[in-house]
């Protein structure tokens, strides 16, 4: 008999498609929420968003290790304090994005300037209680209705190739 994790299809099931999985979300949400947030403190330009595009690299880099070394065992420790097990698929979801995004959004609001001025200031920490909320917002809403829906859209479709195949091969 198959484990819950193994029949939800919108969900990775092995190391290999949690990578896509990773790569899918970091990729959209580094390329949404860094020029928005980035726009909403300098002005939205072509200037500006030019800019901000050489940093995505870096950003994208720090985006994946903090998912992999900070949010991902912290979450992982508590989503089981919070999250019940008749909870459904979407409660245990949208509590994880809000941990995650938590989590990487109070990080990234302290590092983030300090990539983007290629320095570190403690005018970013001075500022760290004006700027969170906003950030938080930003990155919380693209990652609950564009990057994990996408990234969720992913893994459903080639999950449901992966079965087609294998029902022609016993075919």
């Amino acid at each position: 008999m198959q484990s819950q994790a193994q029949m939800e299809t919108r969900l990775p099931r092995n190391a290999k498609e949690g990578i896509l999985f990773l790569l899918i979300i970091s990729i959209i949400s580094v390329n949404t929420i860094a020029p928005i947030i980035t726009g909403l403190e300098r002005g939205f330009s072509k200037e500006v968003y030019l800019e901000t595009l050489k940093m995505m690299p870096i950003m994208w880099v720090i985006v994946v290790i903090f998912v992999k070394l900070v949010a991902g065992p912290l979450v992982g420790k508590v989503m089981p304090k919070f999250a019940g097990q008749g909870d459904g698929f979407n409660a245990k979801v949208l509590l994880n994005i809000l941990l995650n995004v938590t989590v990487l959004s109070i990080l990234l609001t302290i590092i983030g300037p300090w990539v983007g001025m290629k320095q570190i200031s403690l005018e970013t920490l001075g500022r760290f209680f004006q700027m969170w909320p906003r950030n938080f917002g930003v990155a919380f809403w693209i990652e609950l209705l564009v990057a994990q829906p996408l990234a969720r859209f992913a893994m459903k479709a080639l999950h449901s190739r992966q079965a087609s195949k294998t029902t022609k091969a016993s075919s």
